[in-house]
């Protein structure tokens, strides 16, 4: 399937249950024990179907994961007008928050500093983003900006999921809203 193509329906809900029954394997046990035959047990599909659609656990664990990427774009760009730039906007302290149910398999898939494959997506789709923003505005530093903000933003949040920040949610949203801020007002 290429992009823009409608999706078949049938293999949307088959992806949409191999994705639940993965996110409900990994709050019992670490993405590494969850094994190919469980999962497709539970999602009650067969094995061979897992592999028409995922070339592995870690891709599936990816996509089941990429909720994450499309709120924290959001979130990050849920104000109006002027932002404040000592306070997030709200939306960004729900979603710091919202990560603690699934924070073990976030952590497997976006290494300290942003990498991982979790990490990718989002930097790619954050950075995607904040070029679109920056262009639209007619900001000369647009591709060095948005590919601060992405990273910046994908370190910090892998930094606080692995333990390497304190803080709350909110905290930690007004702390990387702050840095974020002043990467764009620096240019």
């Amino acid at each position: 399937m290429t992009r823009g193509e409608p999706e078949d329906p049938r293999a949307a809900r088959t992806r949409a249950r191999l994705r639940a029954a993965l996110l409900q394997e990994c709050a019992q046990r670490p993405l590494a024990e969850v094994g190919v035959a469980a999962l497709v047990r539970r999602a009650g599909v067969g094995r061979a179907t897992f592999y028409v659609h995922y070339p592995d656990l870690e891709a599936l664990a990816v996509d089941a994961c990429a909720d994450v990427v499309r709120e924290a774009v959001e979130a990050l760009h849920a104000w109006q007008g002027r932002p404040d730039p000592v306070r997030a906007p709200a939306a960004l302290a729900e979603f710091f928050g919202s990560l603690t149910p699934h924070a073990a398999l976030y952590r497997t898939l976006l290494a300290p500093g942003g990498g991982g494959p979790l990490g990718r997506v989002l930097h790619r789709d954050l950075r995607a983003y904040s070029l679109r923003e920056r262009q639209r505005a007619g900001a000369a530093d647009a591709p060095l900006v948005a590919s601060a903000v992405a990273a910046t933003f994908a370190g910090v949040l892998a930094d606080w999921l692995h333990g390497d920040l304190d803080g709350a949610p909110g905290e930690i949203a007004d702390q990387v809203w702050q840095l974020l801020v002043a990467l764009h007002a620096s240019r």
